[in-house]
């Protein structure tokens, strides 16, 4: 082979090297801005839903102003977001079908603790304590899963978990000074609610580990509720109530269903599979910034320095806890065995 042909196959393999570099960094540069342009999106999708959840406080205010009960509000949002979801059956029916009795129970306690139980106290703790507060309440949850793994998983409170803890206790008593918490048993319900919040996150992970795809523990978590609620007289009093007033409160009932409940887990799913768990968890403290500002807003429900003080502690022991840790809650060595058929 000649000089000059060597240095031409030299030449062409160096051009070759070269474009296969280019084509690669071009790549890994496009999947880079590809990823961050995801990571962009899953963000703004679970702001939206904790800017959603946060309506649940004012929507269930305006329907306790027009003659309904906690009680009722829970009816109204559970049997309503039902309804809503029932679109999903037919993608989910196959999954459906292959549960287990076993499996069925532990879903069936998801929805009624976490769903039932969590809405029927945090209503109360809105009409009594206000929305403010009461969103605050929930969001003691990171303690009460704190305890659960102590408790549950024989696990011990490490000196910063307790300190975050203690936080939380102590944003829970300043919160509680003001005006508005005028009935101590509501401020039970309310932290009542944090515990059924916590639970049904340990009972979803439960689901999850049975190889669960979200939207049918989703699914199963309000038509289970609802199931329930349909064989109670005073389901049918409540929507009874409702037909007899104005299209301003079907309104409310309805956002209370749609955009509390439906949009917000449809965006937190999307965000999911963009983003990975723990930064998802942080920006759920917008829920109880956004039920804060609505509060004060629009129903005029301002809170003292001292209980603004509380809030703070609070909603700051919850993000470092989701932070730190990773995630809200853990899960019981039992509920960590598959099955080994689904």
């Amino acid at each position: 082979m000649s000089k000059q042909h060597l240095l031409g196959c030299q030449l062409l393999a160096y051009c070759l090297n070269f474009l296969e570099n280019k084509i690669e960094s071009d790549m890994a540069h496009t999947e880079s801005a590809m990823t961050a342009r995801q990571s962009w999106i899953g963000t703004i999708q679970i702001i939206s839903a904790a800017v959603c959840w946060g309506t649940l406080g004012i929507f269930s205010t305006y329907l306790n102003q027009s003659g309904f009960s906690g009680w009722q509000i829970t009816i109204l949002r559970i049997v309503s977001a039902a309804f809503l979801v029932l679109v999903m059956l037919p993608t989910l029916w196959l999954h459906l079908s292959a549960l287990r009795p076993k499996q069925w129970l532990g879903l069936a306690l998801q929805s009624l603790i976490g769903v039932l139980g969590m809405s029927l106290c945090y209503f109360f703790a809105v009409i009594y304590v206000g929305a403010g507060p009461a969103v605050a309440l929930l969001y003691t949850a990171p303690v009460f899963s704190l305890l659960f793994s102590a408790v549950l998983l024989q696990e011990p409170i490490t000196r910063q978990s307790a300190l975050l803890a203690l936080m939380a206790v102590f944003g829970v008593g300043l919160t509680m000074l003001g005006d508005e918490a005028k009935v101590n048993w509501s401020i039970a319900l309310g932290l009542l609610s944090g515990v059924c919040y916590s639970l049904y996150g340990v009972l979803g992970k439960r689901a999850m580990h049975y190889a669960h795809p979200a939207p049918l523990v989703f699914f199963t978590s309000i038509i289970i509720s609802a199931g329930v609620l349909l064989l109670l007289p005073e389901t049918y009093r409540t929507y009874g109530q409702l037909s007899t007033l104005p299209l301003a409160t079907w309104g409310y009932a309805l956002g209370l269903s749609l955009i509390g409940t439906v949009v917000p887990f449809a965006l937190y799913m999307k965000a999911l599979e963009k983003l990975p768990a723990t930064r998802a968890s942080v920006f759920t403290i917008f829920e109880p910034l956004t039920a804060i500002a609505l509060a004060l807003l629009l129903l005029h429900q301002a809170l003292s320095w001292i209980q603004y003080v509380g809030v703070v502690l609070i909603l700051l022991a919850a993000l470092l806890n989701a932070m730190l840790n990773g995630t809200t809650t853990r899960v019981p060595r039992w509920f960590r065995r598959r099955p080994k058929t689904f």
